[in-house]
């Protein structure tokens, strides 16, 4: 083989030692996962701008005490210790909810009032003689000053107090923060606050979605591969799959940018099936909230919660685990709804929704919520007929760090190179189609943990120059993917004795 030169000329005479450097390629995966949502003005983040984020005090400073993107970080980063997240805000749209908490009554001799808001325990100090007022106050300025030493995890309401009468104002505007879980728990032994003690209400609906259109627009064609969004109002929707479709947007040929978009939705589970059936995209995956559920975990720190959970098992195609099932996942820092019958743990309610396009979760006999599966919102061929290829989320890591290796992987070797029908005299100037398919299926055996049957794809494997243009090769790459392993059917067979094989003479 003749040594080739990227810099040192052919034609030199004066006398010399030299070394010129080049990388021999090392392909490294490289996965970003995006936070969308709120910000407060408290926080310095700038609008539709994207960020990195790596601890909960830069969230906070960034996005703001309390704000949706501080509090879904806060989940991010509990879940997904190492990875790399980027937070985005968009600005606000409609009108902010306002709630009561109207005191009801006190006990004469005092005592411990808890109360739950989204997720967050706080508890107020009764003493003997106080009276409604007082304990107003109380718990306003427990509201007002609650921040978890922790976790640092703050309300999404700021408070004010008239007489009896305690005032919460979402920290935002818009109609998600209907769903906010606010109440006493009863499970609390003598909670002061349990009963008739307290009376919600809600004096102002929250209303408007935003528009992400600024925000989306700022990923380019950066490694953004997940993003987690609060919001799956229809406009949002579109907005999605304008940014990932495949013919100009993400995932389009010329742009191979790639990504996936995660959303929330809070509905009963027939309206969730419903819903489901009215979608057929690979680029969505929706991850549900059962309406009506006592969700101590507002919407938006769910999702976060869950995706990130699963995005270090999906960004590591190099150990396999981008293909592996991830049922059983603890989910941290979220709470399972106070209804235990709108668990999502019947497996005909977890199958009607999984064939829906909507993903699962289940929650443990100790309260913990786990990952069940994550399906994307694939459903058919786009002629009608049902094909579930890109059903299973595994699939879309898959594409992504198989592609992105085997680009790589081409660009290094076959580079800058002249392409021939054969290289008589091994030059390293010159690549063929033999050397280009050698190189397909090199990578390929480079990931076992991705790819299957490896050898019959190096039969399949089809690579040529195309008949019209003799700059281009043209490469039938039919990549079979290992499948995440769901189910397990077994055939018990019951004896009370097994019976001998053959019968004696």
């Amino acid at each position: 083989m003749a040594i080739g030169f990227n810099s040192i000329p052919g034609n030199i005479v004066a006398p010399i030692i030299s070394f010129e450097v080049n990388s021999g390629g090392q392909f490294e995966s490289q996965s970003r996962l995006v936070l969308l949502g709120h910000k407060t003005t408290a926080g310095s983040l700038a609008l539709d701008t994207l960020t990195p984020v790596q601890t909960m005090r830069e969230a906070v400073s960034l996005c703001g005490k309390g704000s949706m993107l501080a509090e879904m970080f806060r989940v991010a980063r509990a879940n997904a210790p190492a990875q790399e997240i980027w937070v985005g805000a968009t600005a606000e749209v409609g009108v902010a909810e306002i709630r009561t908490i109207t005191v009801a009554s006190v006990p004469a001799a005092g005592g411990v009032g808890v109360i739950q808001i989204a997720g967050r325990t706080l508890q107020v100090e009764i003493s003997a003689g106080d009276v409604v007022a007082d304990v107003a106050a109380a718990l306003n300025a427990a509201i007002n000053a609650y921040q978890d030493p922790l976790t640092l995890a703050a309300l999404p309401y700021t408070s004010s107090v008239t007489g009896a009468v305690v005032t919460l104002t979402a920290r935002h505007k818009g109609a998600i923060f209907g769903t906010v879980d606010i109440h006493a728990p009863t499970t609390v032994a003598s909670n002061a606050f349990a009963g008739a003690a307290l009376t919600y209400a809600t004096t102002t609906a929250g209303s408007g979605d935003p528009d992400l259109s600024g925000i989306l627009a700022q990923y380019a064609d950066d490694p953004f591969d997940w993003t987690v969004s609060p919001f799956s109002d229809d406009t949002n929707f579109a907005r999605y799959l304008t940014l990932m479709n495949d013919v100009s947007g993400r995932w389009a040929w010329n742009r191979q940018a790639y990504g996936h978009v995660f959303q929330v939705k809070t509905a009963t589970t027939s309206a969730m099936t419903t819903y489901g059936l009215g979608k057929d995209t690979r680029h969505v995956s929706t991850i549900p909230q059962v309406a009506s559920a006592g969700n101590g975990t507002p919407p938006w720190e769910f999702v976060a919660a869950e995706v990130s959970r699963q995005v270090p098992w999906l960004s590591d195609g190099a150990l396999g685990n981008v293909s592996r099932g991830q049922r059983g996942l603890e989910i941290q820092q979220v709470l399972a709804p106070r209804d235990r019958s709108l668990w999502l743990n019947d497996y005909a309610t977890r199958d009607a929704l999984l064939t829906s396009g909507i993903s699962t979760w289940m929650v443990r006999a100790d309260g913990a919520v786990t990952v069940d599966k994550t399906v994307t919102m694939s459903r058919t061929d786009g002629a009608g007929n049902v094909d579930t290829t890109f059903r299973d989320i595994q699939k879309i890591g898959q594409v992504m760090y198989a592609l992105r290796r085997f680009r790589a992987r081409l660009q290094s070797e076959h580079g800058q190179k002249g392409i021939a029908n054969s290289n008589p005299g091994d030059l390293l100037a010159i690549t063929t189609v033999k050397d280009i398919k050698a190189t397909m299926i090199a990578t390929a055996a480079e990931m076992p943990g991705v790819l299957d049957n490896i050898a019959e794809f190096a039969d399949r494997l089809d690579v040529q120059r195309n008949a019209d243009n003799p700059n281009r090769v043209d490469i039938f790459a039919p990549l079979d993917m290992i499948n995440p392993l769901d189910v397990i059917a077994a055939n018990a067979t019951i004896y009370s004795e097994y019976r001998s094989q053959t019968v004696a003479a």
